[in-house]
Formats: structure tokens, C-alpha cells, sequence
């Protein structure tokens, strides 16, 4: 991160309004954001007929047996310049009461075994290139939430809303350093912000194209690490 960025403006978390954030989305030219959005169709056409074409065929029929209950999970998430819209995501829990009240948790009874892999290896975000190509996410961009815990963290930092300037992403260069899955504490939840707030006002075409490989490649190891251990045999 420089130190010319606006979050290290004192006001960067508190002002619901930054100046300095609306101006570098707004100067950007259109030329990028036309890009942007040509890349995200584009990728999203390219990994839906595939990758997803047989894939979630796969993953579906692996989660039906697992646990009662629909493949996929629709949730109201918070979006472009506050919006509401319907994200989607392959089930990961039981079906429960609770799903869009509150957050998973480490170790979370809710969380099915199917689940549990899908999480870590972050495969059950795939149905959401569906909202890439209606236009309601982009493939890099802040992380959407839950309504409710939208609301909590913009009654922590009035400044949380300025992260949807953007589009909210598939991944974004807050997961990619680290700040992904549950947010336990204020630290984890300003840290996101931080590098949110970040890419909002320093988003390029190559950034965008680092984080994509940078996530697909955390994916993968993800996924064979969970294989590898699952073949190894329990210590006696």
C-alpha cells in the first residue's frame, strides 16, 4: 500500500462519503471499466462451458448425497452502490434458520463434510459467475456480505460503504492477502476494509488479472492439500 492513498486519511473509515474514493472511480477512464466488464464475460463464458458444464454436475450429485436439502443457496447480499441482489453459491450447510442471520464460524456445527471442502477450496462460489454475467458482481472486486452484516460493519466504520463504489467480486485483493471466510473480530473486519478501500481507489486491468491468478492458484493448492490429507492414514 502507498501512503498516498485515501486510507490513510484519518477520515478513510469514518466519512460514508469519501471524496477521494468517489473521484478515483469516477476518473477512471471508461475505456478500463468497458475492459473490466469485457473480461468478466469473457472469463465467465470460458470457465461455464468448461469447467462449470461438468463440474457442477459433479459437485451437485456429491453434495445431494451428503446431506437433505437444494444444490444451490441463494442469499441478499448488499452490492453496487448499496443495492440489494440474490447471490448465489453451492450449499455448503444444513438447511437451518439461521442461514442468513448468521455468519459460519470456525468449525461450524451447521457446515456439512461436502461443505467443508467446498469452503476451504473455494468452489462454492462458482454458481456466482452466474451473477458476473448478469452484471450484478465482476469477477475482482470487495467481497459482498450478508445484509445484516453489512449493517453491523458500516455501525463500526460509517466509511464501510464507500467499498461498494465498485462492484462486489468473486475474489478481491483482500482475500488474496489472507482476509477471507469468517470475520471474528473488529481487526479482521477493518483489515478487509482496508484493502477493499484500497482497490476501490487503485483498481487496474493488471490487478485485476493478478488477483484472478493469484486466487486460482490458491484454489488449486487448496483442493490437493485437502485430497493429499484425506489419503494419509490417521496416527495410531
Amino acid at each position: 500500500m502507498t501512503n498516498n492513498s485515501a486510507i490513510f486519511d484519518k477520515d478513510a473509515f469514518t466519512l460514508t462519503h469519501n471524496v477521494q474514493l468517489t473521484d478515483a472511480v469516477e476518473n477512471r477512464i471508461k475505456v478500463i471499466t468497458f475492459f473490466k466488464r469485457t473480461i468478466d464475460i469473457v472469463f465467465s463464458l470460458i470457465i461455464m462451458f468448461t469447467i462449470l458444464i461438468w463440474l457442477i454436475p459433479v459437485l451437485a450429485l456429491l453434495i445431494k448425497l451428503d446431506s437433505k436439502g437444494p444444490v444451490f443457496f441463494k442469499q441478499k447480499r448488499t452490492g453496487y452502490k448499496g443495492k440489494t441482489f440474490n447471490c448465489f453459491k453451492l450449499r455448503t450447510m444444513k438447511i437451518n434458520k439461521l442461514a442468513d442471520d448468521l455468519q459460519a464460524s470456525l468449525n461450524d456445527p451447521r457446515i456439512t463434510r461436502m461443505g467443508k471442502f467446498l469452503r476451504v477450496s473455494n468452489l462454492d462460489e462458482l454458481p456466482q459467475f452466474i451473477n458476473v454475467l448478469i452484471g450484478e458482481m465482476s469477477i475482482v472486486g470487495p467481497r459482498p456480505h450478508m445484509l445484516i452484516d453489512s449493517e453491523h460493519f458500516a455501525e463500526l466504520f460509517p466509511g464501510y460503504y464507500n467499498r461498494y463504489l465498485v462492484k462486489p467480486g468473486i475474489t478481491g485483493i483482500a482475500q488474496i492477502h489472507g482476509f477471507r471466510g469468517p470475520t471474528p473480530n473488529t481487526r479482521s473486519i477493518f483489515k478487509r476494509l482496508q484493502w477493499d478501500l484500497y482497490y476501490v481507489e487503485h483498481a487496474t486491468i493488471g490487478m485485476d488479472i493478478r488477483i484472478i491468478l493469484l486466487t486460482t492458484l490458491e484454489t488449486i493448492r487448496e483442493s490437493l492439500k485437502i485430497k493429499i490429507i484425506k489419503k494419509m492414514p490417521l496416527n495410531s
